[in-house]
């Protein structure tokens, strides 16, 4: 890694030697200065708009972005047309797109993966400190032609400043200082930008947050009739997360190099309560996670590199992540609680290394575009409780892939065309010891454990067709047709195990076979004048879907297995009786990687109109979202998002600026087997900015959460049963920039 990071940077920075083009500016409505459309970075064929892409994209910068900063990626983007939070817990956020969660949808910074292991549990956080970010691009859809098997679903990139050619010739000090009194949340940020010459700049960032326990509206469990109140037990988090990048830009391009750190320490939210049954205690433990990462990262652009071409953009990542999930075990005395063992009891570690090669291409005809190379390599061990013991086998998996994106003008707007071939083999090893030796299923069939499993390989190959026609100056029609193929993720095929803290025995099928998804989307859109909208409709079909099945006792309910090292239980989830107020200590949920033919359709729109002028505006905004996603030979999948409607009212008077927000979340009763139903719920929020003219450079805000502090349960996360939605929440603090 070191002597390929040395060659590139020494290659490339002799070749490099201009400032940055900036951007074009115009006045706003206030006065106030304001950038023309926002590029998506995360576009390979570059210096294109949303408005510009086929892909339906959202674009989150600025204003907007900080008034929707949160502690996770999901908090972030939930509400966002077509895009939810599957959280486990306030320490858990990962995006859900259309329906699709975890490994199939790509989590980017600055354009590469986020290496981390959050595809491989719904308990494990996204390795990404939002604070950080400049923009956020969400593509929603199969985007596998352009990032490969893991964005079947859709990719969102986070792009922070660390590799912008943009700066000037002093000092920039910016950041942000914010206090949430539930949880007692406290959350920082500061970050510096120290030019030391026209050509290089040094940038360093550091972030932290700080909370207690987390208070809720009720119980805490979905069952549960007595005993806790109120407090989301075991919520707390500790996140700190460090950058330091240089940068060098020339004539031709620009490249820079950084490293990153980024360390967690949050709670699986238990109803733990260690005092005895008959004085209301309902459990005696509780699980923690601890994960953290180093990486390093190189970014180069180089303008006309070779004939025929007029840019190069070279991007390398490494990343060596690590998780630990700690059992905390207490011991019931008659003076209270005492902590008997503290147990690491699942282990995940993650080496990955990624590249990515784009070479943009001058006009061939009347054809534009541009071709990709991209390769990863990452190694995977997940070890459970116990020696020669894991949840996921060890493995080793490889992807090499090469995509062609090409665009051609036509009369009536423009024609996009994209392919992608994708070579990946998955290499488990050979585990000859391990301390279960297999289950025993519910008609009573026992499942050995595999002690030996041979290599999988499979060849992806997407296929995309799109248009835009121009209806006129401000409307747009965009058409897309694309064929996806996604290869089973290695937790997919490899699993058999307990995991600990997702409170689930998994079990893998090394026979899976590719996802083949066929996406039909149309859309219009208007973003000019006073009224703008943007509606999409898609029907998404997919063959061989693999997806979390709960193994059924045949009545309706779920089988759950005993600890590690045991064979299965007798109990399910029938065993708990009335009265036990939800307590119900049946060990962890049997579910199976089971692979069938599925199709998710639906519909997402957005629009504003400002329909009040003078010196308080108001600005309308509506929106909302639906999604099915059905089994083809009939019945439901599993924690699919419910249909959400939302309202709300933009003003400003003076140097205030004011919103307010109302959503809808509806119940979910299209369930899956052994799967509950979850009852709709009403979020009410709003947002207070202070804009004060002596403090040019600062801003001070004031929002509130969950205002009517409902108890809502999230139907698209695995924990909906275990934890509601946090409670009512005030945030005030100020961001700042100096400097600029």
């Amino acid at each position: 890694m070191k002597t390929i990071c040395s060659c590139s940077v020494a290659t490339l920075a002799a070749l490099l030697n201009v400032t940055a083009v900036h951007a074009d500016e115009e006045t706003g409505p206030r006065g106030d200065t304001i950038l023309s459309p926002v590029v998506v970075t995360a576009d390979p064929r570059g210096n294109r708009s949303a408005d510009e892409l086929v892909q339906p994209v959202h674009v989150l910068a600025g204003d907007a972005l900080e008034l929707r900063q949160a502690g996770t990626l999901g908090e972030v983007l939930d509400g966002l047309p077509g895009v939810a939070n599957a959280d486990f817990g306030p320490g858990v956020g990962r995006p859900v797109i259309r329906g699709l969660q975890g490994s199939r949808v790509e989590v980017l910074e600055d354009g590469m993966s986020v290496a981390d292991i959050s595809g491989e549990g719904a308990d494990h956080a996204l390795g990404i400190d939002t604070a950080h970010a400049e923009q956020i691009e969400v593509f929603r859809g199969p985007a596998t032609l352009l990032y490969g098997s893991g964005a079947a679903g859709g990719v969102i990139n986070v792009r922070t400043a660390r590799f912008s050619p943009q700066f000037g010739d002093g000092v920039v000090t910016s950041g942000a200082l914010s206090y949430g009194e539930n949880g007692d949340d406290r959350r920082g940020r500061l970050a510096l930008e120290a030019p030391l010459s026209e050509q290089f700049v040094l940038r360093a960032d550091g972030s932290l947050r700080r909370t207690d326990d987390f208070s809720i509206d009720g119980f805490q469990g979905a069952d549960q009739v007595e005993s806790n109140r109120d407090r989301l037990r075991n919520s707390s988090i500790e996140t700190d997360s460090y950058s330091a990048t240089g940068l060098f830009r020339g004539e031709r391009g620009h490249i820079g190099l950084g490293v990153s750190s980024w360390e967690t320490d949050y709670g699986v939210p238990e109803n733990f309560d260690p005092r005895p049954l008959d004085m209301g205690g309902r459990g005696d433990e509780f699980e923690r996670i601890l994960a953290d990462y180093d990486r390093a990262d190189l970014r180069a652009v180089l303008e006309e590199p070779l004939p025929g071409f007029r840019l190069l953009r070279a991007k390398m990542a490494y990343t060596e992540f690590s998780q630990q999930e700690v059992g905390f075990e207490f011991e019931r005395t008659p003076e209270g609680a005492v902590l008997d063992e503290r147990e690491v009891e699942a282990g995940f570690d993650n080496d990955e290394f990624e590249s990515r090669l784009e070479m943009v291409h001058k006009p061939l005809g009347k054809w534009s575009g541009v071709i990709g190379l991209q390769h990863r390599d990452r190694d995977f061990l997940a070890e459970a409780e116990g020696d020669d013991n894991f949840y996921v086998r060890p493995n080793r998996t490889r992807s090499t892939a090469l995509f062609v994106l090409e665009e051609l003008p036509t009369g009536f707007g423009r024609l996009e065309l994209g392919a992608r071939v994708e070579r990946e083999r998955s290499d488990p090893d050979a585990v000859p010891v391990n301390a279960i030796d297999g289950i025993t299923l519910a008609d009573g069939t026992f499942l050995p454990f595999p002690a030996q499993a041979s290599a999988r390989s499979f060849t992806p190959v997407s296929v995309s067709a799109g248009t835009i026609v121009e209806l006129d100056r401000a409307r747009h029609l965009r058409a897309t047709l694309t064929h996806a193929e996604r290869a089973p993720s290695p937790e997919q095929l490899w699993a058999f195990g307990r995991h600990a803290a997702a409170g689930t025995f998994e079990i893998g099928d090394a026979s899976l076979d590719k996802e083949r998804y066929l996406n039909l989307e149309i859309g219009i859109d208007r973003h000019a004048g006073r009224f703008s909208y943007d509606f999409t409709m898609f029907y998404n079909r997919v063959s061989d879907f693999i997806f979390l099945e709960s193994e059924d006792d045949g009545s309706g309910n779920p089988v759950f297995v005993n600890d590690l090292g045991d064979r299965a239980g007798e109990g399910t989830a029938a065993d708990c009786q009335p009265g036990e107020g939800g307590l119900c200590e049946l060990g962890n949920q049997l579910v199976f990687n089971r692979q069938v033919d599925a199709e998710f359709y639906g519909a997402e729109f957005a629009a504003a109109v400002d329909f009040a002028g003078g010196p308080l505006p108001v600005t309308l905004r509506v929106s909302g979202d639906h999604v099915r996603g059905k089994l083809r030979e009939g019945g439901n999948l599993p924690r699919i998002t419910p249909t959400r409607l939302g309202v709300g009212l933009d003003s400003y008077w003076r140097n205030l600026d004011f919103r307010v927000d109302y959503r809808r979340v509806f119940k979910q009763d299209d369930t899956a087997a052994t799967e509950e139903e979850t009852q709709g719920f009403n979020l009410v929020s709003f947002d207070l900015v202070w804009k004060p003219a002596a403090l040019r450079d600062a801003r001070f805000f004031l929002q509130g959460r969950n205002l009517l502090d409902e108890n809502g349960r999230l139907h698209q996360s695995f924990f909906k049963d275990e934890a509601p939605i946090i409670g009512r929440a005030f945030i005030a603090g100020v961001r700042f920039d100096l400097g600029r």
